[in-house]
């Protein structure tokens, strides 16, 4: 069974032009979703609702736009996907820059789930068209490039969200502008062949995908649990605000520095090498960072080197899982993106228990000490073959 994409005919349906619209449409949409965490506070004010309450925002956006990935990636193999890549950043800019004009806070829930379905269709799509038109021997860095456009996005969101609530509307604009961008630019992304039942879309998470999955999910884990601690950590060595700013920015420039040099290295190397490598050389780095402070001269390399590192396992993986399941890369990608990294945020909670319970500085190292059964689980996958995707 193949699946068949039809092929672009006008100019502007090359596929770098396509690559590059989705890629800014990536952009975009992640710079969105990194707006609902700063705009918190005010949106606590202005409906008068709890910290817990308020937090809830981000399980729910977490859960349609990650943890419900797949099934919505299954979705949009059944219909087209252009719609889907084209109304993800509508739909997550609207619900996302119209936070502050619902009338009560259970209609905000509700906008946020909307706003999180639209990045949960947008990143499978995205990924797919990428996988799909870039080539063979260059699968890895079109990849990466793919996934620096989010992470350059999710820099840019709490830029955004300094405009405060009201004056937030005016963004809306650059998602409607990006999706007509990426509709005029995509071709249709339909299945052509054979009916496909939900038994074999399961099939796809079996043997090595799981194994996949499950690297993904603790290297997920382990980062998120050093960015969730990085505040609590610095704040009780006598820094502030600032240190903490800068420190993130770092982390994410080199993670989307890490990714690109990370996919080009698969395309030579291979992707369980790299996969191997960009985790296993990470640990004693990463544990003598979360053991310093901003005062000490190696602490932002360090910082650089640790993101760039950790972090280029990210592109490599999707491509090995899109080479993995080839008829089904919107599916295969969905599974990476979305569910692995939705799956450890539903687990971060854990982290922040195990601070309470003793101190962030040991809850991060904790967090950083999954990254060794994820190379282990990295050294029992089989290498791909660079099948065709359509």
């Amino acid at each position: 069974m193949q699946v068949r994409v039809s092929t672009p005919t006008p100019v502007i349906q090359h596929g770098t032009a396509i690559a590059l619209a989705v890629t800014a449409g990536h952009f975009i949409n992640d710079a969105y979703g990194a707006m609902l965490t700063p705009l918190m506070p005010a949106l606590q004010s202005k409906y008068g609702v709890s910290i817990a309450a308020v937090t809830l925002l981000s399980s729910v956006y977490s859960l349609t736009s990650s943890v419900m990935q797949p099934l919505l990636g299954i979705l949009g193999e059944r219909l087209d996907r252009r719609y889907s890549a084209a109304l993800g950043p509508l739909m997550t800019g609207l619900g996302l820059t119209l936070m502050g004009f619902v009338p009560w806070f259970g209609a905000l829930i509700l906008l946020v789930a909307v706003a999180g379905f639209g990045s949960g269709f947008f990143h499978p799509a995205g990924a797919a068209y990428v996988a799909q038109n870039s080539p063979p021997n260059k699968r890895g860095l079109w990849a990466s490039i793919f996934s620096a456009g989010g992470t350059a996005g999710m820099a840019l969101g709490p830029v955004f969200a300094g405009v405060g609530l009201t004056h937030l509307p005016w963004f809306a604009l650059i998602g409607v502008v990006f999706a007509a961008i990426t509709f005029a630019v995509t071709p249709p992304g339909t299945q052509k062949a054979r009916k496909i039942k939900l038994r074999e879309y399961v099939q796809i998470f079996q043997g090595p995908m799981q194994w996949l999955w499950g690297m993904a999910v603790l290297r997920s884990l382990a980062s998120m649990g050093y960015n969730t601690m990085l505040p609590f950590m610095l704040y009780a060595r006598g820094f502030g605000l600032r240190e903490v700013g800068v420190t993130l920015a770092i982390y994410a420039i080199a993670s989307a520095i890490g990714g690109i040099v990370g996919g080009r290295l698969s395309d030579r190397y291979g992707r369980t090498p790299i996969l191997r490598a960009a985790i296993l050389t990470t640990i004693p780095f990463f544990a003598v960072l979360i053991l310093s402070n901003p005062s000490q001269w190696w602490f932002y390399p360090l910082t650089f080197m640790v993101g760039a590192a950790v972090n280029a396992s990210i592109p490599v993986g999707v491509v090995t899982a899109q080479e993995y399941a080839p008829e089904h890369v919107a599916v295969a990608s969905s599974i990476m993106m979305g569910f692995s990294w939705g799956f450890a945020g539903l687990l971060i909670f854990l982290v922040g228990m195990l601070a309470d319970a003793t101190t962030p500085t040991t809850a991060a190292l904790v967090s950083i000490s999954l990254l060794i059964p994820s190379a282990m689980i990295a050294y029992r996958l089989p290498e791909p073959e660079k099948a065709e995707f359509s």
